[in-house]
């Protein structure tokens, strides 16, 4: 599938066609599918629009991860609006590379790396979802945010996600907010992480490449 179908009004992740995790994992496997032809230069507007769908798994967790979703929809609006001016994910970090301001507050380059963060985030939360039918809600999302984002927090944000953790949704719940059976949410889910790692991969060796080190 080619950027268009990212774009597209009356494609059917944008029609509502397909349940919203459905949607998230159909987009990336679209970008992932465009790592293996673009040659190492992945375009800047398609991988927004697909980052700009994930904003609503973050919703269906609650207060929780609001921290985490509020940030993520400012970066990936962020991204959204540099994608006029720049039309790769190569050319922003370039950009910033030569000002000097890749970790400064408000540049792209920090955005890219926030919304990576929020890509990992769920992707590791999916994953702890699918250990156990028997882990609770809280335990995964507490060993997903404390693997994923805790590093970079400050102590205020971390006590305040840990507090919201006892506001999260039972698994059913958040079958429901999802559209999702048991079985069907296993197979979206993992349709997510497969086609998200090597995106997440992609951009910490955009970083890498550049002796940039990943540890902001």
């Amino acid at each position: 599938m080619g950027t268009e179908s990212l774009m597209d009004p009356s494609s059917p992740i944008e029609a509502g066609s397909a349940t919203p995790l459905a949607a998230v994992a159909q987009a990336f496997e679209e970008l992932a599918g465009q790592l293996d032809s673009c040659d190492g230069d992945l375009g800047l507007a398609p991988f927004s629009a697909a980052c700009s769908l994930v904003s609503v798994l973050f919703d269906c967790l609650g207060f929780a991860f609001k921290f985490a979703e509020m940030e993520y929809v400012a970066k990936v609006t962020d991204l959204t609006e540099a994608s006029k001016e720049y039309d790769t994910l190569n050319k922003i970090l370039d950009h910033d590379l030569e000002l000097d301001t890749v970790r400064k507050q408000g540049s792209h380059s920090r955005s890219l790396r926030r919304v990576r963060l929020g890509l990992d985030l769920i992707r590791v939360f999916f994953e702890q979802f699918l250990l156990s039918s028997e882990c609770s809600l809280k335990e995964v999302a507490s060993n997903a945010y404390g693997q994923v984002c805790a590093p970079f927090h400050a102590w205020t944000i971390r006590t305040a996600v840990a507090a919201g953790m006892y506001t999260l949704p039972t698994r059913e719940q958040l079958l429901v907010k999802l559209n999702e059976t048991d079985q069907s949410v296993e197979k979206e889910m993992q349709r997510y992480i497969d086609a998200c790692s090597p995106i997440i991969q992609y951009i910490d060796n955009l970083f890498l490449s550049r002796d940039i080190a990943l540890d902001w």
